[in-house]
């Protein structure tokens, strides 16, 4: 369960997740990481329909998992992609890149 983001004074950002997740967030946020190779290639290859399916993917995984953030952003993802716009699908990629950056995860007992 997230408490919520903190974003610290390397403005980094903290999520606390529940304990019983600890064995499979960290393969979530390998697979995002791999999502994001995937997202730059398809943009690069007009293939709309995977961007979409990703964000999709993505919007209903990442609340299950603690990250909200990463719900919001597949959901900004889906909607960009079923517009055709190229500009949102980037934004949103670093947007992505950006937060996988920066996150840290504690897990809560």
């Amino acid at each position: 369960m997230t408490a919520g983001p903190n974003r610290n004074a390397e403005n980094g950002i903290t999520l606390y997740i529940d304990q019983s997740l600890e064995e499979i967030v960290p393969g979530f946020l390998e697979n995002r990481r791999r999502d994001v190779q995937t997202l730059e290639t398809s943009l690069q290859e007009s293939n709309l329909a995977q961007i979409q399916l990703i964000g999709h993917r993505m919007r209903g995984d990442g609340g299950g998992y603690g990250f909200d953030a990463i719900s919001t952003m597949g959901a900004a993802l889906e909607q960009a992609a079923a517009r055709e716009d190229r500009d949102a699908i980037r934004r949103q990629i670093a947007e992505l890149i950006d937060f996988l950056a920066r996150v840290t995860v504690v897990y809560r007992r």
